[in-house]
């Protein structure tokens, strides 16, 4: 979350050792498929575009699974200074006796740092992931200049969380650099190798990601590119390159109901976080979005809303802008939703737990929860509907990747489809304009 672009979760453990495998510990791997991709990992080098947190983090997992690592960023110093915190995150584990010092050393080793914005300086690999700023033309300049210069077989992925796959490699007519070339920045020659690899925060630690399609993604690629990530200990699940993929379209709902009831007086802030967390939430909407930072959500969720014309599904809310506009982007700032000492605790998020109990069961208008798990469940249902991922590779998504207790079609099964259409149809009548409208497939 304190990265150049969002990832909206946090898990809240420590980093596994080097090179382990947290996703199935003691598992023996497959052999070795042709792919250069899948090669040994010794012969398989990747470089990391970015070295903020996410890239760092990156560059840490595909090191600790044994490949050399070039950690690329454009600011004199950014990649060193980077390496000096994987360094310092990993000698707290060899304190704690979790890791040897030796296996330290051996990923440290593996990582090269290289300052550079020009991208056709990067050494050869098998693998790129761009982590960088989400913003689509400095997106584009990297691709292009990556396609200019990398092997032919080299798979260029994108660690992107809301940008569009397919921007990213086809002709664009507006932007700086469609302004650069006359009018009309050229799409890349050879999209074929180009993907999604979301990562979620910190990659170390969080299981998941979201291997992403584009249009004309080739499906062997994908392919290889969700087997390396399992390789990494990592639990990919595969998606379309649809807005906010799995995880950041799904979540909307968990944000924007708690905080169009609060917006509306119906509930605090404390207590509507409490009726979440009984629900079995680890942590409530309003304080997690402290957590995430209200800008970055925002952001998040205005990509979201913007690249589906404004779906009042997923429009953002005024209550959220407002922290955003007056500085309160939470936990970093000292205040967001709530205030927070010097030590990151909220001074003033007391719950009223006889009103949180009141509203749980009661009116579906009054009641955060049947209001975020009939939406939950609609946005997962509909992601599925439109054929952009399984229903398996949701509820993967959500569990792994938000820290749900279920994912939607678990909630599915446990409510039925027809109270889920009946509390959206509740919904609708006190709330019209399109947001609450039910799935086709429910």
């Amino acid at each position: 979350m304190t990265t150049p672009h969002d990832d909206e979760t946090r898990a809240e453990t420590d980093l596994p050792p080097p090179g382990t495998d947290p996703a199935a510990p003691g598992t023996e791997q497959a052999p070795l498929p042709a792919s250069p991709l899948l090669a040994d990992p010794a012969d398989t080098p990747v470089a990391v575009i970015g070295a903020g947190a996410m890239g760092a983090g990156i560059a840490q997992v595909a090191a600790g699974a044994g490949h050399p690592v070039h950690l690329v960023d454009a600011q004199e110093g950014a990649a060193a200074k980077a390496v000096d915190r994987i360094g310092a995150g990993l000698a707290r584990q060899v304190a704690r006796g979790r890791t040897e010092q030796a296996d330290v050393d051996a990923l440290l080793a593996r990582i090269t740092t290289v300052a550079t914005s020009d991208m056709t300086t990067v050494p050869p690999v098998a693998l790129v992931v761009e982590a960088v700023v989400e913003h689509l033309d400095v997106k584009r300049v990297i691709f292009r200049q990556l396609e200019e210069a990398q092997p032919s077989d080299t798979v260029l992925a994108t660690n992107t969380s809301s940008l569009s796959i397919d921007a990213i490699v086809g002709e664009a007519t507006t932007g700086h650099d469609a302004a650069l070339h006359g009018g009309r920045s050229p799409a890349l020659r050879h999209p074929g190798r180009v993907l999604g690899l979301h990562f979620f925060n910190p990659p170390p630690v969080m299981r998941l990601v979201e291997v992403v399609r584009g249009e004309r993604s080739d499906p062997a690629v994908l392919e290889a590119a969700a087997e390396l990530v399992r390789r990494w200990g990592k639990t990919p699940v595969q998606c379309t390159s649809t807005p906010g993929f799995i995880v950041n379209r799904v979540a909307r709902p968990f944000y924007g109901e708690a905080q169009r009831m609060v917006q509306e007086g119906l509930v605090d802030a404390a207590t509507v976080d409490l009726a979440l967390r009984r629900a079995g939430f680890r942590m409530g909407p309003m304080e997690l979005t402290d957590l995430i930072g209200q800008d970055v959500n925002l952001a998040v969720g205005e990509s979201v809303w913007h690249q589906t014309d404004e779906d009042p599904r997923y429009a953002p809310t005024d209550y959220q802008r407002l922290l955003v506009r007056e500085g309160r982007l939470g936990r970093k700032t000292g205040r967001g939703v709530f205030t927070y000492d010097e030590e990151g605790r909220a001074v003033d998020a007391d719950p009223d737990e006889e009103l949180a109990t009141r509203l749980v069961g009661g009116t579906v208008v009054t009641d955060p929860v049947a209001r975020t798990l009939a939406m939950l469940v609609n946005e997962g249902v509909d992601l599925v509907h439109r054929g952009e991922a399984s229903a398996e590779d949701v509820d993967t998504a959500m569990r792994l990747g938000t820290n749900y207790p279920q994912g939607p079609f678990g909630w599915l099964a446990e409510l039925g489809a027809d109270r889920v259409r009946e509390t959206l149809a509740e919904l609708d009548l006190v709330y019209p304009g399109g947001r609450y409208r039910p799935s086709e497939a429910l």
